[in-house]
C-alpha cells in the first residue's frame, strides 16, 4: 500500500466499498501502488498494468494492455472504438467483484506476463485515421497550417483527427478546425492549454 494513494480509498464515493475490494485483490498480486491520473495505478517494474477508476454507472479495472489479454471469461470491454490498447473489467456492486476474485487475479497475472514478455499493442498509424474533407480543404487553403499540423507529434495529430471527425455536421467540423488552428500553430494538442 502506498500512503499517497489512501485518500482515493478513504473519500466518500458511490464506489468506496468496490474500490476497497479491487485494491485488496490487486495488492495480493505484488504490484507497486502509485497514483497516476488521479487514480490508483498498479505497476510492474515501472510499467502500468492496471488502474482502478469509477464512473457514474460503474467502477472498473483498466488493463493498460488489455487488448493483448486472452479474455477467456469475456469480461473485458473496449471503452470506445478509438481505444486501441486498454480494456476495462466493469463492476456495479461488490458481489460482482467477490464472485470473480480468482478470475480477476488471473487476468492481473496474465497482464504482468504480457509486460514481462515485452509485448506491445499494434497501434493504428496516424495515416490510418480518417482525414475530414474540411481539414483537407484548410490544408489546400493554407500550406503553413498544413505544415504546422504535420509537425505535431503523431499522438497530437490523432487527437485532432478524432476530435474533428466526431462532429456529425460539416459546419461543426469546420468550426472545430478553425478554433484549433491557433493551438496547432503553437504545437499543442487539442486538449492542452
Amino acid at each position: 500500500m502506498n500512503p499517497k494513494v489512501n485518500w482515493f480509498f478513504e473519500k466518500d464515493t458511490k464506489w468506496k466499498e468496490e474500490y476497497s475490494q479491487l485494491r485488496r485483490i490487486v495488492l495480493d498480486c505484488e504490484l507497486s501502488e502509485e497514483l497516476k491520473w488521479g487514480c490508483p495505478c498498479y505497476t510492474y517494474k515501472g510499467a502500468n498494468i492496471v488502474l482502478i477508476h469509477g464512473f457514474k454507472e460503474y467502477c472498473a479495472y483498466l488493463f493498460h494492455k488489455g487488448a493483448l489479454l486472452n479474455d477467456a471469461e469475456k469480461i473485458l470491454i473496449q471503452q470506445t472504438e478509438n481505444v486501441q490498447s486498454a480494456r476495462q473489467a466493469r463492476f456495479t456492486n461488490v458481489r460482482e467483484i467477490v464472485n470473480q476474485v480468482d478470475i480477476l487475479r488471473s487476468y492481473i497475472y496474465e497482464a504482468i506476463e504480457v509486460e514481462k514478455a515485452g509485448l506491445k499493442v499494434e497501434m493504428k498509424k496516424t495515416d490510418e485515421f480518417p482525414m475530414p474533407e474540411e481539414l483537407e480543404n484548410k490544408f489546400q487553403e493554407d500550406q503553413g497550417f498544413k505544415a504546422a499540423f504535420e509537425s505535431l507529434t503523431p499522438g497530437r495529430q490523432r487527437g485532432y483527427l478524432l476530435h474533428f471527425t466526431q462532429a456529425k455536421q460539416s459546419a461543426t467540423r469546420t468550426s472545430r478546425i478553425e478554433k484549433a488552428m491557433p493551438k496547432i500553430f503553437e504545437g499543442k494538442g487539442w486538449n492542452e492549454r
